[in-house]
């Protein structure tokens, strides 16, 4: 295959040529190397160089460059594992070019989870993680990454497929991108739980056209139960800007206290933190001097994940406006006035329109008007 040469982060490595003439240039090389996915690398990176696990295994690593990433800029031995023998020919070439220590390994993935343990399982498959998840949390010793780049599912688009594949029902809303975080991060839990596993997430987030969580597992019965005992559902009104969280195994039945109408459930999800403050905090420190391989998008990504309200859902700026007839002042005018009255308000770190706040409905309504 004819190979071109690509740096991400510190570490570069040779990648099959694509052709850019067309919608998905990545689909057309034999091995599979998606620059677009620089950002989900770069938060894996730092995220492993505040955890330091004793090993690392990349279950589907294509080109290998997550795994060399993780390698070459951390030193946690690695193992890199795909099922496509040409993949394995390309991560030879990358290791011995960079001189790593790295193993190599070329099975089904969910075999050699099956079969080993690692101290840092990391799940970026094409598409749904889905198939992966069980072998991945029985193959982790501690921490599990996983990328989820079926988004239409997850977020409500294509509804069977979503219940199909993560047993929960999405809603295609305005804040669909982060029930379908939720929805991910839930069926992580549950599966977690069948092995007296609890989860606790460490960074997760959504962008663009992924889904990547960054999480612990803890190995007991309570700490299962404490993970179960933060899954609950989302309840919107179908003709209103309403909305509540619940936080239970089933759930209830509610109806909008302004238009009567009954709400709508999206769940088990999870409703818990998304995010580890101190994990957090390192990454920032840690960014000041990392080479990234998207280092606009990381720097924008992290301050507003720190300062995003710690709630389960989000409201488009723009869509409360619309609904209430109303022109509002910039969106930084309506959180201040949130935050005067002794509310969290904040913005949300997958929309540029999108705020975080616990007021009630029409504490925001008055504080969106000009």
């Amino acid at each position: 295959m004819d190979l071109t040469q690509v740096t991400e982060g510190r570490t570069t490595i040779a990648v099959p040529c694509q052709n850019p003439d067309v919608p998905f240039p990545p689909g057309t090389a034999p091995v599979f190397y998606n620059s677009r996915m620089a950002l989900n690398r770069d938060t894996t990176v730092l995220v492993i160089r505040q955890t330091t696990p004793h090993s690392y295994l990349d279950a589907m690593a294509a080109s290998g460059i997550r795994g060399l990433r993780v390698g070459y800029e951390t030193g946690v031995p690695i193992t890199l594992n795909d099922k496509d023998p040409l993949a394995i020919d390309l991560i030879t070439h990358n290791v011995k070019a960079l001189d790593l220590d790295a193993r190599i390994t070329c099975r089904d993935a969910n075999s050699l989870m099956s079969d080993e343990k690692f101290g840092f399982v990391d799940l970026d498959p094409f598409g749904t993680p889905a198939p992966f998840i069980d072998a991945a949390i029985r193959s982790s010793g501690k921490y599990l990454g996983v990328t989820a780049t079926d988004t239409a599912p997850l977020c409500g688009a294509h509804l069977k497929a979503g219940i199909r594949r993560y047993m929960a029902r999405p809603l295609n809303t305005e804040y669909h991108t982060e029930v379908g975080l939720r929805i991910l991060l839930g069926n992580v839990a549950r599966h977690a739980a069948v092995y007296d596993k609890g989860v606790s997430p460490l960074f997760c987030y959504a962008h663009e056209h992924f889904v990547r969580l960054h999480l612990q597992l803890k190995s007991s019965a309570s700490a299962a139960d404490k993970s179960i005992a933060q899954l609950g559902y989302i309840h919107q009104c179908p003709k209103c800007p309403y909305r509540m969280e619940e936080q239970r195994f089933f759930p209830g039945v509610h109806t909008c206290p302004f238009c009567g109408v009954p709400l709508t459930p999206t769940g088990p999800l999870w409703t818990g933190s998304i995010h580890d403050p101190d994990i957090l905090a390192g990454m920032i420190m840690d960014a000041d001097t990392f080479v990234a391989g998207d280092k606009a998008g990381l720097s924008k990504l992290l301050p507003v994940c720190r300062d995003e309200p710690d709630i389960s859902f989000s409201y488009d700026y723009h869509k409360l406006g619309k609904f209430y007839r109303l022109s509002p002042g910039p969106i930084d005018v309506l959180l201040n006035r949130l935050r005067d009255k002794g509310y969290h308000a904040g913005r949300v770190h997958y929309s540029g329109y999108g705020i975080k706040t616990d007021a009630p409905l029409d504490e925001i309504r008055e504080c969106l008007s000009p």
